[in-house]
């Protein structure tokens, strides 16, 4: 049988699939020394191996995006709440990424919407005349068909109070000449001006005042309240005048539409893992740790090759007698092999997640407390 392997690798640049390594100097000076090396291990020169130095290099090359793909998987899980929202041109490989309240905060965004202090979505102002004597309201009918082209909205506050106590507590007769009314007028209070006495009250004097005005109301008289059900607004008491009544509202395909651009800029943001920009490792970057489990993977790749070439035909003719190939054997092998490497990087990239070294740290911090507490303290004498 002759030998395919020469013994030495010939130029690397446009001998790989994808030349995904073509500009990276480490790369083209490491490959031929791979492809030698995998030679060795597979039995060059003692035997003949079926494989030319473009394989190995391919073998290379697949070792590399692999050992990247694995990695960058775990960066993904690790950081994809960081950066969900951010824009997907802005390549993360090889970098740091620092954790962030970005995404809770724009999910608590909308919790602040239902809750009325803020949120994303937009609160519009619409307005009703009210009639005498008429207490219930379709704002559907009166506000959206006219002004939202019949489109669902959601009322969320009605301006429709009592007159607050306040008003009721100063009472307008209560002036005591020109003079009050004119530095009450500099407070805002207008005509409805208190006795001078009032004033040197005690703030909370004020409040208990106004707290037994809105009670004597609710136990006394018809409160000042409406209904909302459905859009349709009822109102109490009845009127006796007309006036026009505003309210707040949004539109429901506004709250319902989970496909809002909640980011400014561009709308080319990490949305889920299948986008966000992890690119293949620059091999001269990988540090020796990792160039040694791509060297084991790229091996277990060629033993797969020279299996799967050499399982094409189970058994050889050879004068007086027949010689049995080893390719299910190689392949068999490589399989297992790749299988340990894959868990051997997953465990030790798992080991070193953010989550696992938290726990170790605290772990730390508990032993040491333990040991802290142990010692004996000092005594003084004074």
């Amino acid at each position: 049988m002759e030998a395919i392997w020469p013994g030495s690798g010939s130029a690397v640049s446009g001998n790989t699939p994808f030349a995904l390594y073509d500009n990276d100097s480490s790369f083209q000076t490491d490959a031929p020394k791979f492809a030698k090396w995998c030679a060795q291990r597979l039995g060059y020169p003692i035997m003949a191996i079926e494989l030319q130095d473009s394989q190995f290099y391919a073998c290379f090359e697949e070792s590399i995006t692999e050992y990247s793909a694995q990695v960058n998987q775990f960066n993904i899980r690790e950081n994809l709440l960081s950066l969900r929202g951010q824009a997907t041109g802005s390549n993360v490989t090889h970098k740091r990424v620092t954790s962030n309240f970005a995404e809770n905060i724009r999910m608590s965004e909308q919790y602040g919407t239902e809750a009325g202090v803020g949120g994303t979505i937009d609160f519009k102002s619409g307005s009703i005349d009210v009639i005498s004597g008429s207490q219930v309201y379709d704002l559907n009918h009166l506000w959206s068909n006219v002004s939202e082209s019949g489109k669902a909205m959601e009322v969320r506050k009605v301006y429709y109070e009592a007159t607050p106590a306040v008003q009721r507590y100063f009472d307008p007769y209560a002036g005591t000449g020109a003079g009050s009314y004119n530095m009450l007028d500099g407070f805002g209070w207008g005509d409805m001006t208190p006795a001078v006495q009032f004033m040197m009250m005690p703030l909370y004097a004020d409040m208990l005042r106004m707290q037994a005005i809105e009670f004597n109301d609710q136990m006394r008289k018809s409160a000042h309240s409406f209904e909302l059900r459905n859009n349709k607004l009822r109102i109490f008491p009845n009127p006796e005048t007309n006036y026009k009544l505003h309210f707040e509202y949004i539109l429901k395909e506004d709250r319902d539409n989970p496909l809002q651009v909640q980011y400014s800029g561009s709308a080319d943001v990490v949305s889920d893992y299948s986008n966000v920009p992890y690119d293949n490792m620059e091999y001269q970057f990988i540090n020796d740790v990792g160039i040694q489990w791509i060297r084991k993977y790229g091996l277990a790749l060629s033993k797969e090759l020279l299996g799967m070439i050499r399982s094409k035909y189970g058994s050889i003719p050879v004068p007086n007698a027949e010689t049995t190939l080893d390719g299910d054997t190689l392949r068999t092998e490589a399989q297992t092999e790749k299988e340990n490497l894959i868990t051997q990087l997953r465990e030790n990239l798992e080991a070193s997640s953010r989550k696992m070294m938290l726990e170790a740290d605290s772990e730390e911090s508990t032993r040491l407390q333990e040991k802290l507490n142990k010692v004996p303290l000092p005594i003084y004498i004074g």
